[in-house]
């Protein structure tokens, strides 16, 4: 019988875990087939993702990417020369993402892992990026999440995301509202205020909503997602 005693803050976020279904055969079996009319699946970029590279981010340096997929912009930002740390818990994500680098003729690390177990260089990241994973985070574990991006994105270093935005296509439900119903409801929806709240630690750059391309095309948009640059402040010397 599994142990259920609680010993530990790490035993109590387990506990709460296993509250909701279980990711992993999830995202397997949401990627298993490929041709799916999923707007992601398309090999394209996002829009503001490209514009960062184009616009704010400077020189290439080591990007890590949360939440990965079928590593659309890992294979991205390896071919503008950056060093690229991508992750996912999806067995079928990876194996699509390290066909497509392969394809590309590109090198991008990827990790087939939970997010919380990662193990890599602290401080070593000049960019993490989040394209819809964050709002698949269930609350109790927002703090961890947290806690990842301060351990090892670099001082100056920026933080993307793009998430459900609250009244699009994201759940618009409280915190509490997620451990009443058992569900995240497919994913929750954002405002710029609560991502601000949440993203307190770091200084905001910009926020917008995603713009909405024609698909395919050589740029991913869709406007039901919120887009947001962040930076980690260097320590005053």
């Amino acid at each position: 019988m599994k142990n259920e005693q609680i010993h530990s803050t790490e035993d109590i976020l387990h506990m709460l875990d296993s509250f909701f279904r279980e990711e992993g055969p999830w995202w397997n079996r949401f990627y298993s087939d490929r041709s799916k009319s999923i707007p992601f699946f398309v090999h394209a970029p996002d829009e503001n993702l490209d514009q960062y590279v184009q616009n704010r981010l400077g020189s290439p340096g080591r990007v890590l990417e949360l939440g990965c997929g079928a590593g659309r912009n890992a294979v991205y930002m390896a071919r503008r020369g950056w060093t690229v740390d991508a992750v996912d818990l999806s067995e079928e994500a990876i194996a699509w993402g390290q066909e497509r680098a392969k394809s590309a003729q590109v090198p991008v690390r990827f990790h087939c892992q939970n997010l919380f177990d990662l193990e890599l260089q602290p401080n070593a990241y000049d960019l993490i990026y989040d394209s819809g994973c964050f709002h698949h985070i269930l609350p109790h574990r927002r703090m961890s999440y947290l806690d990842l991006i301060q351990k090892h994105l670099k001082p100056g270093g920026y933080y993307g995301i793009v998430c459900f935005a609250a009244g699009s296509m994201g759940a618009d439900m409280t915190d509490w509202d997620v451990y009443r119903d058992h569900s995240l409801k497919g994913g929750l929806g954002y405002t710029e205020e609560k991502l601000c709240d949440i993203f307190r630690d770091l200084e905001l750059i910009e926020s917008r909503r995603m713009q909405s391309l024609p698909q395919p095309g050589p740029l991913f948009g869709e406007s039901f997602l919120w887009t947001a640059l962040f930076r980690k402040t260097a320590p005053a010397k």
